[in-house]
């Protein structure tokens, strides 16, 4: 049995005839402009998913023809869009130094690392604020028992929102659960009334 692999960038050559090429890192430059300004999101583009499913061509030209008479400006304002962000990431660029450099991996080898792993401290600070009680984590003996910290006397566990969907599974845990979501630029912390 053979098996041949063909890159996705092959895929697109192939079905298209065309062959895209770019300078060195301009591309990932161009997708975090893309990112950020959201240049190519469904209200910019349209909704992929659901044009493709209109679409009653079968080939590249055909596809080409619809989506241009269908959104005969999308281009051309998504190019702006991000076009405008690389401008603006060109900027930033310049305002990097060695030392932004420096402080920068420190905040994410030291600080962030840290705080990835210890936010559970975080979570029960913040609650025992709200209630205006102490705090404290689990010793390895609670912690067996699916505690992982105390607000005042009340002993918490604190899991995932995933773990919501998975509550069927062979733990018992007989204390409150606390239950966060790590978001890209926060932590969502969801919990019944805790009684002490």
């Amino acid at each position: 049995m053979k098996k041949i692999k063909i890159p996705n960038r092959e895929v697109q050559e192939l079905l298209s005839g065309k062959s895209y090429a770019y300078p060195k890192y301009t591309t990932q430059i161009m997708n975090l402009a893309n990112q950020n300004s959201q240049g190519t999101r469904a209200k910019m583009v349209g909704q992929m998913s659901d044009l493709t499913q209109e679409f009653e061509g079968s080939t590249l030209s055909e596809w080409e023809k619809w989506y241009l008479e269908s959104h005969p400006n999308a281009i051309d304002n998504a190019t702006e869009k991000v076009y405008t962000m690389v401008s603006l990431l060109k900027e930033a660029i310049l305002e990097i130094d060695k030392k932004t450099v420096r402080k920068w991996i420190e905040e994410l080898v030291v600080v962030k690392t840290f705080s990835g792993l210890k936010f559970q401290q975080a979570i029960l600070k913040k609650i025992a604020s709200y209630y205006k009680e102490t705090w404290r984590l689990a010793s390895p003996d609670e912690e067996s028992r699916g505690i992982d910290g105390f607000i005042g006397d009340a002993a918490v566990s604190i899991k995932p929102i995933t773990y919501k969907t998975k509550m069927g599974l062979n733990e018992n845990i007989n204390v409150p659960l606390v239950f966060y979501e790590k978001k890209k630029s926060e932590i969502v912390v969801e919990f019944d009334e805790i009684k002490f």
